[in-house]
C-alpha cells in the first residue's frame, strides 16, 4: 500500500511539473477594433499563435517563469508585454499602437504638384520638364501644362489662379531669386534663366504653401539643386541659337562644376521670318558655376553662381504717332549667387541655412530717352527641423529680406532724374505636422512678417491637412493668408503703399494607384489691399492708394498615365477659374486682361526602342481672354480669340552619348492673338485705332546636338534636355 501511495505522489508531482499554460485574449488596436493576422509569441521560443478574424488567439505553453510576450502587425509598433507563467490560465487584452510611416503614409497635397524622384507622389520628374514639347527646355514652360496656370502668350511668365505674373515667386534651394526671368520688352515673351538640370526636384505650388516661404500672392515655385554628381564629365551643346560647354570635376568630397553659353537668335532669325523687328536680335552670354563639398556624412555645402549678360533692339509700332516706329534698346546684367547649408545634426535635429544675392541692371532707351533700373536683393535664411517624436515634426526659423531699387531717367535734353527705394522685410515662421496616424495628418504653421517701408507687421497663419481613403485615395483641405510687398514700379513712386493680401481656402482629391494619378482640386482666393492708381504711367503719388479687391475661384483637374499604353506616358490638364478685380486703373470689379476661363493641356511622350527615339507632343488651348475697347460701350467689352498650339519633338540617340534633338512650337501656324493695342486719342473719325498684340512668328524650331565626354562614354545629357 505504502509503494502504491509514493507511485500517485510521483505521478501528481510529475503531472505538475509538466502542466500547460494556456495564453489567451484579444488584439486591437487605438480605435478598439480588432487586429485579424497579428503574430503573438513568447519571445525566444516557438510557443505562440495567430489572432483570428475576431482578433482573438489563443495557445499553451509548457515555459515556467517570468517571459516576454511579442505582439507585432504590420503597420504596428510592435507590443512587448512581460507575462510570468505558472500554469495558471491568462487572459489578455492586448493593444496595438499604429506605427507612422511619413514616406509611405498620408501626405499634404493641397495646391502642391512636386517634381522630383525622391517623393513617393511625385507628378512630374526632371526629365519631364526637360522633353515637353511646348516648353522648349524652359522649366516654366513645363510647369505651364500643369492645371492651375493660364497661357499668357505675350509674356512667358507663370500666371497662376487669376493671379498676375509677379505673384509668383521663385526660390532655389529655399533662397529667394529676384528677377528669375529674362529681360524683355512689352508684347515680348521671356524665359526662365534657369536650366532644368541644375535641380533634382521641383515643389510647385498653386496656393496654400508652407509657411516656410513668404512674398507670394499665388504660387511658390521651390527648385532643389543637385547635390554631388555620380562623375566627371564635359557636355557640349551645339544648337540652332548658340551652344554650350560644361565641364563637372568630381573628388571624394568635393565637386566643381563650370559652363559657359553663348546665344544669339541672330541666324536663326535670319532664316525664318519675324513678325517683330528686330533690329538688333536677342543675344546674351552666361555662365554657371556650382561648387559643392560634404562636410559630414550628412552634411553638405553649396555655392552656385548664374551671370548672365542680354542685349536686344527693337523697333515696334507706336499707335500715338501714326505709327512711326519707337526704338526700344534694352541692355541687361545679371548676377545671382546662392550658397546653403544643410545637415542632420542627430536623430531629432537637422539644420538648413544659406543666403542668396541678386543683383539685376537693366540700361533701358525709348528714342534715345534712358532709363536705367538697378534692383539688388538679398535674402537670407535659418531653419531647424526638430522631430520631437515619430508623430510630431516641427519646421522653425528666420528670414531676413532686403530690396534696394534704383531708377534713373535721362530724357533727351533734359537733366537726368534720380529716385530710389530700400525696403527691409523681418519675418519668422513655425510649422508643425501632427501624423494622429498612417491616414491623418495636420498641418498648422504661422508666419510672422515686419516691413520697414511701412513699419507694419502681419500674422499669416497655414493650415493644412490630409486624410488617407485607402492605399490609392486621399483629401486635403488648405487654408493660408498671404502678403506681397508692391510692385518696384509702384513702390518707387509712392513708397508708403501697403503690401498686396490674399487669402487662400484649397480642397484636393488625389488618387494614385498603378502609375497612374489622377488629381482633382477647387479653391477660393480672396484679394485685399490690392495697389490702385488713376491712369497707367503715372508719376504723382497722390493717385496711388491701397484701395483694391479681388477675388478668384476654380476647379483644376489633372491626369497622368504612363501605364496604359506601352512605352507611353501622357498627362491632361484642365483649369476653370473665374475672378474680378478691381484694381490699378480699373474703375470697377472686371475679369483682368490677362485671364482665360479655361485652360487646357495634353502632354504626350512616346519611346521607340528600336531605334532609341523618343517622340513627343503637346496641345495647349486657352478660351478667350476679355480687354477693353474704347470703340464700345462698357468697361472689358470685348474677347480675343481662343489660342491654340500644337508642339511636336524628338529626341533620338544616335550613340550612347550623343542625342540629337528638334522641336517646334505651333506646327500649324495657328494665328493666335494676345489682345489689342489702342490709341490714347480718336481719330478724325472719333475711332480709337487699334493694332494687335500677337506672336513673334508663327512657329520656333529648334534643333540641338548634345555630346557628353566620360571615362565610359556611357552617359548622356537625356536628361537635361
Amino acid at each position: 500500500m505504502q509503494k502504491l501511495i509514493n507511485l500517485f505522489l510521483m505521478l501528481v508531482l510529475s503531472a505538475q511539473a509538466f502542466a500547460q499554460t494556456q495564453i489567451k485574449g484579444v488584439v486591437r488596436d487605438g480605435q478598439g477594433q480588432t487586429i485579424p493576422g497579428a503574430n503573438i509569441y513568447l519571445k525566444d521560443t516557438f510557443d505562440g499563435a495567430v489572432s483570428q478574424n475576431e482578433g482573438s488567439f489563443t495557445f499553451e505553453t509548457y515555459e515556467e517563469g517570468s517571459h516576454i510576450l511579442v505582439v507585432s502587425f504590420i503597420g504596428f509598433k510592435t507590443l512587448e508585454k512581460p507575462v510570468q507563467v505558472e500554469g495558471k490560465s491568462i487572459t489578455l487584452e492586448l493593444k496595438l499602437e499604429e506605427e507612422i510611416n511619413k514616406i509611405d503614409g498620408v501626405t499634404i497635397t493641397a495646391g502642391s504638384y512636386e517634381a522630383g524622384e525622391v517623393k513617393k507622389n511625385t507628378v512630374l520628374k526632371p526629365l519631364d520638364i526637360a522633353t515637353t514639347a511646348s516648353a522648349v527646355g524652359d522649366i516654366m514652360g513645363a510647369i505651364n501644362t500643369l492645371p492651375g496656370t493660364a497661357t499668357v502668350g505675350e509674356s512667358g511668365r507663370l500666371f497662376v489662379r487669376g493671379g498676375e505674373g509677379y505673384e509668383t515667386k521663385v526660390f532655389i534651394d529655399g533662397l529667394e531669386v529676384r528677377n528669375a526671368f529674362g529681360a524683355t520688352a512689352p508684347n515680348v515673351p521671356t524665359r526662365g534663366r534657369f536650366s532644368p538640370f541644375l535641380f533634382k526636384g521641383t515643389s510647385f505650388s498653386t496656393g496654400g504653401y508652407s509657411a516656410e516661404y513668404g512674398q507670394a500672392l499665388s504660387s511658390a515655385l521651390v527648385l532643389n539643386s543637385n547635390d554631388m554628381p555620380t562623375q566627371s564629365q564635359a557636355d557640349i551643346s551645339i544648337m540652332s541659337v548658340g551652344g554650350d560647354v560644361a565641364y563637372t570635376k568630381k573628388w571624394d568630397k568635393t565637386s566643381v562644376s563650370g559652363k559657359v553659353l553663348y546665344t544669339d537668335f541672330r541666324p536663326y532669325q535670319n532664316l525664318i521670318k519675324q513678325r517683330f523687328d528686330w533690329e538688333e536680335a536677342p543675344s546674351s552670354v552666361g555662365s554657371e558655376f556650382v561648387i559643392r563639398h560634404k562636410v559630414s556624412q550628412t552634411g553638405i555645402v553649396k555655392v552656385y553662381l548664374n551671370t548672365d549678360r542680354s542685349s536686344f533692339s527693337i523697333k515696334q509700332e507706336n499707335i500715338n504717332r501714326n505709327n512711326v516706329k519707337d526704338t526700344f534698346d534694352l541692355e541687361n546684367r545679371y548676377f545671382y549667387l546662392n550658397a546653403s547649408y544643410k545637415d542632420i545634426l542627430n536623430k531629432q535635429w537637422s539644420i538648413k541655412s544659406g543666403v542668396s544675392v541678386t543683383n539685376n541692371k537693366d540700361n533701358l532707351s525709348l528714342n534715345r530717352n534712358g532709363l536705367f533700373g538697378q534692383e539688388l536683393g538679398m535674402h537670407s535664411k535659418l531653419a531647424l527641423q526638430w522631430d520631437a517624436s515619430e508623430k510630431l515634426s516641427v519646421n522653425m526659423g528666420a528670414d531676413w529680406f532686403s530690396r534696394e531699387y534704383l531708377q534713373r531717367t535721362n530724357p533727351l535734353n533734359e537733366s537726368p532724374f534720380k529716385t530710389s527705394f530700400k525696403e527691409n522685410i523681418m519675418a519668422n515662421f513655425v510649422e508643425a505636422d501632427y501624423y494622429a496616424s498612417n491616414r491623418f495628418v495636420v498641418r498648422a504653421g504661422l508666419r510672422s512678417e515686419y516691413t520697414s517701408l511701412t513699419d507694419q507687421h502681419f500674422m499669416s497663419p497655414r493650415v493644412a491637412m490630409s486624410y488617407k481613403l485607402n492605399n490609392e485615395g486621399q483629401f486635403s483641405l488648405a487654408y493660408g493668408q498671404f502678403v506681397q510687398a508692391p510692385q518696384n514700379e509702384y513702390s518707387i513712386v509712392q513708397p508708403a503703399l501697403k503690401p498686396e493680401r490674399a487669402t487662400h481656402y484649397i480642397l484636393n482629391y488625389q488618387h494614385i494607384k498603378n502609375d497612374r494619378i489622377f488629381r482633382v482640386e477647387t479653391y477660393y482666393k480672396d484679394y485685399e489691399d490690392l495697389v490702385k492708381f488713376e491712369v497707367e504711367r503715372d508719376f504723382d503719388p497722390n493717385n496711388y492708394n491701397n484701395n483694391g479687391f479681388g477675388s478668384a475661384k476654380g476647379l483644376d483637374v489633372f491626369w497622368r498615365d504612363n501605364k496604359t499604353i506601352k512605352n507611353t506616358d501622357y498627362w491632361v490638364s484642365y483649369s476653370y477659374v473665374d475672378s474680378e478685380r478691381e484694381y490699378q486703373n480699373f474703375d470697377q470689379l472686371m475679369t483682368p486682361s490677362f485671364l482665360s476661363a479655361h485652360n487646357f493641356s495634353v502632354v504626350l511622350k512616346h519611346m521607340i526602342d528600336p531605334i532609341r527615339t523618343q517622340v513627343g507632343a503637346s496641345y495647349n488651348f486657352a478660351s478667350a481672354r476679355h480687354f477693353h475697347n474704347p470703340n464700345k460701350a462698357g468697361f472689358q467689352n470685348s474677347s480675343t480669340p481662343a489660342y491654340h498650339d500644337v508642339s511636336l519633338n524628338a529626341a533620338v540617340l544616335l550613340k550612347q552619348n550623343i542625342i540629337l534633338y528638334m522641336s517646334s512650337s505651333n506646327i500649324f501656324g495657328r494665328e493666335n492673338i494676345f489682345g489689342y493695342e489702342y490709341a490714347d486719342q480718336a481719330n478724325d473719325q472719333g475711332v480709337f485705332e487699334s493694332r494687335v498684340i500677337g506672336q513673334a512668328a508663327k512657329r520656333f524650331v529648334f534643333v540641338g546636338l548634345f555630346i557628353t565626354l566620360t571615362k565610359d562614354k556611357q552617359t548622356n545629357q537625356l536628361d537635361n534636355l
